[in-house]
């Protein structure tokens, strides 16, 4: 990460976005375990004190694009559980398999230490929140970084979009919902052949203009209004503002009433300790998330998003009670949401979320985003509606169901009041992922972007070959 100081600066920043110059040394590598041979996703490859950085694909393969002037820094690649591997970046061999070491604290050792320090996993998420005024962001920054949503069912991509984000919070102590803002810069690629024929979707895009949805045939409505309705549906459900101002962004938005991780968590969330684990040299808590007393619900506007139980992981580090990162699912448990989630969706695990933080001058900062979720796009006949055998004509249970999966990775930061004030006033700032923007191969060649599995790669050949890459 680059932190700007002088105001001349700025034009630099905006023109070659991540680096101050256009040359850049790219490196590659796989990570890997090194008792097992088995790949490691998610494992963070990054420059020693910066935010320059990137994450191992499913394959554990990772590309990095450095900046010139970081190239006698320390490149660090680290996983929780592993010991970080560490080499200054110009001695790094490219295309080299590097293998991690296990690294687990004794749970014993560390929870005998201090007296006053809670014990339980109720206890050290509830200390984790208290923390959180002074382990997130107090002043406004930006970050910039790179968007992967696409769309697919069992056996194929449907969509795929691409792009270049910013990113602008006034803090944490300020509301998301008016004080968050989110801007595409750029698109890489966009292709989308889905289906247009959910009449689901297109009577609630009718209630929510004020008409009415009843007694709707295929045949009778317009193409262009089915894609109107697609369109209102995206922005709905897969809009940045929903993932970045809902409830879902369950850390940045605790402060906020109803939050999910709020004053009420232990309502609707029990914390178990699980163990202690080391993430590059500091000891962190491993506490899992099981259900509580209450049902989760996200009160989301026209659609019954309620009658969950949450579950999953919450790693905490151990020295400040900093959240490191954050795994969690609801899933289906109310008998009307899981009725309506086997029908809809033929899954009871509806939400599925990962974020992971990164620390710098002090502060954790978003650093990876995972979100999936299922939806209505070409339902088709539900599964409902009446029985169906793999005999009939036209029915494929794999191309029925669609889901949605968004992945973004951060980069640079932006803390420069200056800076930050000048691209307020200069950004038209439009989170609209789905309009068309013109293809910026200069802009392209010099940003980190996620690296595609062996598995995604071959998905996206296969779109590409049913589509065309956008340019103008």
């Amino acid at each position: 990460m680059k932190y700007f100081i002088k105001k001349y600066f700025f034009t630099l920043f905006i023109f070659f976005i991540g680096a101050t110059t256009f040359a850049q040394t790219e490196l590659k590598g796989k990570v890997a375990d090194f008792l097992t041979f088995q790949p490691i996703e998610s494992a963070s490859v990054y420059i020693k004190n910066t935010t320059i950085g990137s994450i191992t694909n499913a394959d554990g393969n990772f590309v990095l694009k450095v900046p010139q002037q970081n190239l006698s820094d320390t490149l660090v690649i680290s996983s929780i559980g592993y010991k970080s591997f560490k080499v200054v970046i110009n001695e790094f061999e490219n295309a080299t398999d590097i293998f991690l070491e296990e690294d687990v604290a004794s749970l014993d050792e560390v929870v005998i230490i201090a007296d006053p320090r809670p014990t339980t996993g109720n206890g050290i998420v509830q200390k984790a929140i208290e923390k959180l005024p002074k382990n997130l962001p107090e002043q406004p920054y930006l970050q910039k970084g790179f968007l992967r949503h696409k769309e697919r069912n069992k056996k194929e991509y449907k969509w795929l979009i691409e792009s270049a984000i910013t990113l602008y919070d006034s803090s944490y102590a300020s509301g998301a919902k008016n004080n968050l803002k989110i801007n595409v810069d750029e698109t890489r690629k966009s292709y989308d052949l889905r289906d247009i024929d959910s009449l689901f979707t297109y009577s609630a895009y009718l209630k929510s203009i004020g008409s009415k949805g009843g007694g709707l045939s295929r045949s009778s409505v317009k193409t262009s209004s089915l894609i109107d309705a697609i369109k209102w549906n995206d922005s709905r459900v897969n809009g940045l503002e929903n993932l970045f101002k809902g409830k879902l962004n369950l850390v940045r938005n605790s402060n906020v009433t109803g939050a999910l991780l709020g004053k009420n968590i232990l309502e609707k969330h029990q914390f178990e300790l699980d163990t202690i684990l080391v993430d590059n040299g500091r000891k962190l808590y491993k506490i899992k998330i099981s259900k509580g007393a209450d049902f989760v619900g996200l009160n989301t506007p026209n659609i019954y998003n309620e009658g969950f139980e949450a579950k999953g992981w919450i790693y905490i580090y151990y020295d400040n009670y900093a959240i490191k990162k954050v795994e969690y699912e609801l899933v289906a448990a109310s008998d009307v949401q899981k009725k309506r989630s086997k029908s809809l969706f033929d899954t009871q695990t509806i939400h599925k979320l990962v974020m992971t933080y990164i620390e710098y001058d002090g502060k954790m900062y978003p650093n990876y985003i995972y979100y999936e979720t299922p939806k209505l796009v070409n339902t088709g006949d539900r599964s409902s509606d009446r029985v169906k055998t793999e005999a009939e004509p036209g029915f494929d249970k794999d191309e029925q169901y669609y889901y949605t999966i968004q992945e973004i990775l951060f980069s640079d930061i932006i803390q420069d009041p200056e800076l930050i004030n000048q691209e307020l006033q200069q950004n038209n700032w439009s989170a609209d992922i789905f309009s068309s923007k013109a293809y910026n191969e200069s802009f392209w060649k010099n940003y980190n972007v996620l690296l595609e599995s062996k598995e995604e790669e071959k998905l996206i050949q296969d779109l590409s070959k049913r589509a065309s890459l956008y340019k103008e």
